[in-house]
């Protein structure tokens, strides 16, 4: 019996020990994905996508119904407002736990986990802050349409108002 005990600590050990190794799996099937799920946030990427520690693997995450400029799309110039996109998300989300919601479809056509964003500390709705704020535009992508109505009625609110993007950018 006590080598039985022995042998399940030296493979609890070992498991936890080799977690980066989780890394390389296949992401989860979308059954496998659920709402309302924390996440630790590794890294920003740019204004609307990050890589975060979920469920013990990395997941690359989109926000939702919302799009940045880019700041670093290979062969595709820095746009208007990309950079600063970016320095907000990372102000809001770099570093922190956040919740992440999926909508009706979880995933797009390049595997990255499509979700709403919050902060865990205190419940800020990332993807309408960064439109609010003049960060992003509004990307209403079906049949992922649970906040589009928010979020387009906080863009009008945003341009009327010259914040961000709105102010700062020709076009």
């Amino acid at each position: 019996m006590r080598r039985l005990t022995c042998a399940a600590l030296l493979a609890l050990l070992l498991a936890a020990g080799c977690g980066e190794l989780l890394d390389d799996a296949p992401p989860p099937a979308a059954s496998e994905i659920r709402g309302a799920e924390r996440a630790r946030v590794l890294r920003v990427v740019d204004g609307d996508t990050i890589i975060v520690r979920l469920a013990g693997r990395r997941e690359r995450v989109r926000y939702i119904g919302v799009d940045t400029p880019e700041s670093v799309a290979p062969g595709r110039p820095v746009e208007c407002f990309g950079p600063a996109a970016k320095r907000e998300n990372e102000r809001l989300v770099e570093g922190r736990t956040v919740t992440l919601t999926t909508d009706v479809e979880p995933r797009d056509r390049f595997g990255r986990l499509l979700a709403y964003v919050r902060r865990a500390s205190d419940g800020l709705f990332v993807n309408a802050e960064l439109v609010r704020r003049g960060f992003a535009t509004t990307l209403t992508i079906p049949p992922n349409v649970a906040h589009a109505a928010r979020l387009r009625a906080l863009q009008r609110e945003a341009r009327r108002a010259g914040r961000g993007l709105w102010g700062s950018c020709a076009g």
